[in-house]
């Protein structure tokens, strides 16, 4: 008997769609006509044990225990989940031939060798056991899955790489927030202060840059116009470009402070001759936008639709499992394997069924194009998400559902349509010695940006403005009018929103100084994964580090509070880049999981000690507060009037329970995530 283990029971029921008819239905499990059993693992079926389970001790949140480093790492069984466990436990000793069908990612992959491991499966039989890579549930992709199934044994450094990720981020969370929470409890603030290698580092952005706009100091600077006339009284305006010796007089980013300045320009300037010293011009092409990775897509359906992270994965989810009309959605990747371009009428036409909006774009699109989104060298375990060759009755989906899918139709609808192109011209002037220049763009194809202009496309892009110069030589006499002088004021940085925050997780690099740890970060998937991103921002909602106002996010008193109270290591993206350096050579065979494992244990012991000198000032009289994904709920501590008598002791028993409960939810567990 072959036995498939899916990951979740609704990859496992495509499984069993593609099987040997008829099928029968078991409580966790099915069975083929050919004896063949597909199970699966309903999620994480296993969880890393909590501290009290090595040490009874460690259920009081104590210094002196720290760091709980433990000798021999248990997993444990999940309440919710026993039952499936017990399905599969006897399911796996009768198996002649084990599929591992996880997710296709590291996490999956670790998913399902963790429970071989914990059923003790013989190194023998680990050794014969088949890995199936399945990206889209539709039957014709997992039959050509089931096809290819690989040897498990080549996944196995990706299993360590994730299992050295999974235990150093249980490490460094509990032992952190075990440390921050006791030092915050002194100085009254009784909530969880959660500390993570990649949920403390987003806090840090978002703390920096709330500190930032409220330090702001806005400044005037100054622009000069030049309204400039050819001998054939075509008009057009140039932008002044200070030269060095305006330097003195400029900040940072070349903006004129001094207004005095500025005005002698505008006096210079107006009614005098001006020459065209520089003419260039650029014919330019603009390919098309690649298909969706997760995030980019959570980024466009937060600013079109001011959706969550969390709910644009939770609707992904929904269109994958329950609908199957779009691929893996947990995706990194934003290219396609060349053997999907194969499919692609018939993707188009599921999307022509599937999404009326997009049926002219569909006729319209030339299915011989074939966009640079089809490239095998920058494919791994899965590609990008696209919509699959179901189509689904109308009127079963939700608006939300609609929404996404339009989103990532649209996105691979425009691989089929012409680059955008246009001549791009840049003209330079001189006059009475000082530079000025113009810009102007002229589409000649429209190309796919015509699908951004589609009436109810629902698309948060809009037309470029048209930008045109006369037609102009190099050495040409022109006159200059007039000059204007153009006063602004320097503008703080925006607040970040769900869609900024989560570009800027994805592209943390950009936030760090140092040249070698940018380059790592550049490198690989950012802060986070595309799988935990809206969680760890959800999580920091819920401990009431953040907080939304309308569509702004802002560092509440207690998120400031942490950041001031950690050391900088703890709070930028750079510990980050250092272990996903070397997680990444754990996984090509380059190094060893010890090699990884035994220096942050070093590590540990230095930061603990860093925590009790921290002070926490910055807590002193912040209330605890949790929340809900944004929303907030306020713990706080009921004094007893003076004189009033105990009550009677079954009284005392209930209300002490009700008390610590409370308790535990506001300063208790820090709720089983420590990235």
């Amino acid at each position: 008997m072959k036995l498939y283990i899916a990951e979740k029971p609704s990859l496992g029921r495509a499984i069993a769609d593609v099987l040997p008819k008829p099928v029968r239905r078991h409580d966790g499990y099915m069975v083929a006509a050919n004896g063949d059993c597909v199970s699966w693992c309903v999620g994480h079926l296993l969880e890393q044990a909590e501290p009290h389970l090595y040490n009874a001790e460690y259920k009081s949140w104590r210094m002196q225990h720290l760091p709980i480093v433990p000798e021999k790492w248990k997993l444990t069984p999940k309440k919710q989940t026993k039952g499936q466990l017990a399905v599969l436990r006897k399911l796996v000793a009768d198996a002649d031939v084990l599929v591992h069908a996880g997710d296709p990612d590291r996490e999956g992959q670790l998913l399902v060798d963790q429970l071989f491991a914990y059923l003790k499966v013989t190194k023998t039989r680990r050794a014969a056991i088949e890995r199936v890579l399945i990206n889209d549930m539709n039957t014709a992709a997992v039959q050509r899955a089931l096809q290819n199934a690989r040897k498990n044994v080549e996944f196995a450094a990706l299993s360590s790489s994730a299992l050295a990720r999974a235990r150093a981020d249980w490490l460094y969370g509990l032992n952190m927030t075990r440390a921050y929470t006791i030092q915050g409890r002194k100085v009254g603030y009784d909530g969880v202060l959660s500390v993570g290698r990649v949920q403390t580092p987003v806090l840090g952005l978002v703390v920096r840059r709330c500190e930032e706009i409220d330090n702001f100091v806005s400044k005037p600077f100054y622009e000069v116009l030049a309204y400039l006339q050819t001998e054939h009284a075509e008009r057009f305006t140039a932008t002044w470009q200070p030269s060095e010796a305006c330097e003195p007089y400029m900040d940072d980013n070349g903006r004129v402070l001094v207004k005095a300045l500025a005005e002698n320009v505008v006096r210079r300037i107006t009614g005098k001759p001006a020459i065209v010293s520089k003419l260039e011009k650029k014919n330019k092409k603009q390919r098309q936008p690649l298909p969706y990775s997760l995030s980019s897509l959570q980024i466009d359906a937060s600013r079109r639709y001011n959706l969550s992270a969390q709910e644009t994965l939770s609707v992904c989810q929904s269109l994958y499992e329950k609908h199957k009309l779009i691929t893996y959605p947990r995706s990194d990747c934003r290219y396609l394997p060349r053997e999907q371009y194969a499919q692609a009428k018939g993707v188009m036409s599921a999307i022509k069924a599937n999404e009326s909006n997009l049926a002219g774009a569909v006729d319209g699109a030339d299915n011989s194009i074939k966009s640079a989104a089809w490239d095998d060298k920058k494919v791994g375990a899965h590609h990008a998400i696209i919509p699959t060759l179901r189509k689904l009755a109308s009127g079963g989906l939700s608006t939300r559902e609609k929404q996404i899918y339009a989103l990532v139709a649209r996105q691979y609808v425009a691989q089929f349509y012409p680059q955008h192109e246009y001549i791009e011209t840049r003209v330079e002037v001189l006059i009475e010695q000082g530079v000025f220049t113009a810009n102007s763009k002229q589409v000649t194809q429209a190309g796919w940006k015509v699908l951004f202009e589609i009436p109810g496309n629902n698309n948060d892009k809009k037309a470029e403005p048209a930008h045109s110069l006369p037609a102009l030589e190099k050495g040409q006499n022109l006159h200059c009018e007039k000059g204007e002088l153009v006063e602004k004021q320097t503008t703080p940085p925006p607040y970040f929103t769900d869609a900024t925050l989560l570009a800027a997780m994805t592209g943390i690099a950009r936030y760090v100084k140092d040249a070698d740890i940018r380059k790592i970060l550049k490198e690989t998937d950012g802060l986070g994964t595309e799988a935990t991103r809206a969680g760890i921002i959800e999580l920091l909602f819920r401990r009431g580090f953040i907080e939304r106002k309308g569509k702004q996010i802002h560092a509440t008193a207690a998120g400031r509070g942490l950041i001031k109270a950690l050391p900088d290591q703890a709070t930028l993206p750079d510990m980050t880049a250092q272990w996903e350096s070397v997680l990444e050579k754990i996984s090509q065979r380059e190094t060893a999981f010890n090699d990884f494992m035994q220096p942050l244990e070093l590590q540990l012991r230095t930061l603990i000690d860093q925590s009790e000198a921290s002070g926490m000032s910055e807590l002193k009289g912040v209330v605890a507060v949790q929340g809900k994904g944004g929303g907030k709920r306020v713990f706080s501590k009921k004094k007893r009037s003076p004189g009033k008598k105990t009550v009677a002791k079954k009284t005392s028993k209930k209300r002490t329970s009700k008390k610590k409960v409370a308790k535990k939810k506001a300063a208790g567990k820090p709720g089983g995530r420590y990235e």
